[in-house]
């Protein structure tokens, strides 16, 4: 059995813990895209964490976490993630590595920092995590996998090569000092010997444990609009962080993914740049900001202010379709407990022209949200289990997102922790 977590929003909807809830039921959970641009908060009996490169289910001695092929791989930040959680007592998890995937080098977050610096008011909001330099080497098959870690002569080779090229880059364009091709060498021997007792052939032991029966997690990063592909591009992350390519970041074939559970915020929230249809600010966005997620909706690895907004159905709708959902978890519904009138775009307005279908981006900044408005319920909601429970005001908001979307939802958060979960 193969389930998919996604987001279906602009990330940011509260994968990490829908993940963490359905990693104890699970035997394997996998990451298969992006890298340390975007974290997973995850509150439990150990604390609060934000998760930037490990899976969400290091929590669990019985789940073994795999970071994929299709991982962007920065070795420092796992590394350093991993004595995070031995300091605050937890176990030391079960993590495999796939010897395919590609390592974030020192170039690729020194260029993404330069490059956003020079475009200035034009810049794409990147985390400055490499992201985009990455992937770009990687698909300009220039990129280091982990494998090439294990042979020195393949590693300098290749290190030596890039370097020309990137040197020239820092020097002509940024006037930035270059970097010192052995010192990388040396750095990513040493990095490579710390992490070999947990490199393998990821994918072979995927399939082997499928043939096994065993209950497979995988575990997406971002939403659907930030896709380069469908997202709102291209203000998007430069890896696929759909169902569809969990097949190609894991190796397994695309028909083993049986269930795909996409996340979705009660009101919708962004961070970095972009259109963004139902965005609000000043106080409404402020008072928003501060209820919202367990400390305030603030970026889980930049610390940034979350753009705020109401809930968008027509984005939704299409996030969930090119996600492929078959249910929907949606989150943080006990925030909007202080509110008279909650208002849910359910369509745009295109220079007078109204539809319910999600434009291309050169019409988004003309958007303009048409609002159904509904009446809020008043009251804390988060101690609710029961979806009977809950005051029919926001029954009736969760059904008609529901109506919208085509799509069940199946899981409602309306908390930080574990248990602050409705299952209908």
């Amino acid at each position: 059995m193969v389930k998919a977590v996604v987001g279906a929003n602009w990330g940011d909807e509260g994968k990490g813990k829908i993940t963490d809830m359905l990693a104890a039921e699970s035997d394997i959970v996998v990451r298969f895209q992006g890298g340390s641009n975007a974290g997973h908060t995850i509150i439990n009996g150990y604390g609060k964490f934000a998760l930037h490169m490990l899976p969400s289910g290091v929590f669990y001695q019985h789940v073994t976490n795999i970071l994929g092929p299709g991982v962007a791989l920065n070795i420092e930040v796992l590394i350093k993630e991993l004595k995070a959680l031995e300091e605050k007592g937890v176990p030391r998890p079960n993590i495999l590595i796939s010897d395919r995937a590609e390592v974030v080098m020192p170039w690729h977050i020194l260029l993404d920092r330069y490059e956003e610096e020079r475009l200035g008011s034009r810049q794409f909001g990147s985390t400055k995590s490499g992201i985009a330099p990455f992937y770009s080497d990687k698909y300009y098959k220039v990129g280091i996998q982990v494998c090439d870690l294990y042979y020195p002569t393949v590693l300098k080779e290749k290190i030596d090569s890039i370097l020309e090229v990137k040197n020239l880059w820092l020097k002509t364009l940024y006037n930035a000092p270059p970097i010192d091709g052995q010192r990388v060498y040396n750095d990513f021997l040493r990095l490579g010997q710390e992490i070999e007792h947990m490199v393998c052939d990821t994918t072979a032991f995927l399939h082997k444990s499928i043939k096994e029966g065993k209950r497979i997690l995988l575990e997406g990063q971002l939403g659907a609009l930030k896709d380069p592909d469908h997202g709102i591009y291209p203000f998007t992350t430069s890896s696929s962080p759909l169902a569809g390519f969990a097949a190609v970041g894991t190796g397994i074939p695309p028909y083993e993914i049986n269930e795909i559970i996409a996340v979705v915020k009660a009101y919708s929230t962004c961070v970095g740049a972009g259109p963004f249809v139902t965005e609000i600010f000043g106080e409404e966005a402020s008072e928003l900001r501060e209820r919202g997620g367990d400390a305030g909706e603030y970026g889980a690895t930049t610390g940034r202010p979350r753009r705020m907004g109401w809930f968008d159905a027509v984005a939704t709708r299409y996030g969930c379709r090119v996600q492929g959902a078959t249910c929907v978890a949606l989150t943080l519904l006990d925030v909007l407990g202080y509110l008279d009138e909650i208002p849910v775009c359910v369509a745009y307005d295109i220079e007078g022209d109204i539809t319910q279908d999600f434009p291309v981006t050169p019409l988004l900044p003309k958007a303009k949200p048409v609002y159904k408005m509904f009446p809020g319920w008043r009251c804390d909601i988060s101690k609710v289990r029961k979806y009977s429970d809950l005051p029919d005001s926001a029954k009736r908001y969760v059904e008609f997102i529901e109506e919208f979307i085509g799509i069940p939802v199946k899981m409602i958060s309306n908390g930080p922790k574990r248990e602050d979960i409705i299952l209908r």
